[in-house]
């Protein structure tokens, strides 16, 4: 199998077993302000969605006591626009607390980022507190796609999805408010930005367009946004370093 392959394969395991502990029915809702970052995304200067991982099937561990009640309050006091979550405990560290603690702290949305190919994992994204989840092309059929941006959307959730190469495109319909390019290929995570320019260009400017993976020049930024994009996430170029909230700050005051 190749590494996404394996991802999902496991992703059906914890979620079979998440299932069984009553995991959501334990959850408390968190409660907040419903937030679109769609509609901010359209209205930042900045675009950046800051991510939050302590490791990832690449680069191993990156900030393995990276603390989820500090560093995302610190994204949002430097100016992120949103935060993205990774909530994957086996590949990347992360966890559904860790989005828990993160909504309690700031007033920014919040992207669940995961490797969703289940209803429940969209539903204890709502009780985390979620405003928006990943659904990702290469890791779903385009039915069960589309089925699982119509559970989100009956639960007041925005859809963000992810596409890498041209034959993904045409899992991009009405239920999709975001699509996300992601220049880092899943299946043998090798980055290449030129994915972004390249497929970019091919989408309708009816759909807010993001790009991710491997961005860490502030010159790639202003390009990206001349090309059309709005958001801009953005995980290890911060995450790498000691005091991730300032790295951001920097690197939002090197586009100004």
């Amino acid at each position: 199998m190749n590494i996404l392959e394996t991802i999902v394969a496991q992703k059906r395991l914890e979620v079979t077993i998440q299932k069984g502990t009553g995991l959501l029915a334990s959850m408390k809702e968190q409660l907040h302000d419903k937030l679109s970052l769609k509609e901010t995304l359209i209205q930042s200067p900045t675009g950046i969605i800051a991510e939050f991982k302590r490791k990832s099937p690449s680069k191993g561990w990156i900030f393995p006591d990276a603390d989820a009640m500090k560093i995302p309050a610190g994204y949002a006091k430097a100016g992120a626009t949103a935060l993205s979550i990774l909530t994957d405990e086996f590949f990347f560290g992360g966890s559904i607390t860790d989005l828990q603690q993160a909504r309690s702290l700031v007033k920014i949305p919040i992207l669940r980022k995961d490797f969703i190919i289940d209803s429940y994992q969209i539903q204890l994204a709502k009780a985390a507190g979620a405003d928006v989840i990943l659904l990702i092309a290469a890791a779903l059929s385009i039915d069960a796609c589309k089925l699982l941006a119509k559970e989100a959307y009956s639960l007041g959730l925005e859809v963000l999805l992810e596409i890498h190469e041209e034959a993904e495109l045409e899992y991009i319909h009405p239920n999709v408010d975001i699509v996300g390019i992601n220049n880092r290929n899943l299946k043998t995570f090798v980055t290449d930005i030129e994915t972004s320019f390249r497929l970019g260009e091919q989408i309708s400017d009816s759909y807010v367009k993001i790009s991710e993976s491997g961005i860490s020049n502030p010159r790639t930024v202003k390009e990206l946004r001349a090309a059309g994009f709005r958001g801009f996430l953005m995980g290890e170029a911060f995450m790498k370093e000691k005091e991730p909230d300032k790295a951001l700050a920097q690197f939002i005051a090197s586009l100004k």
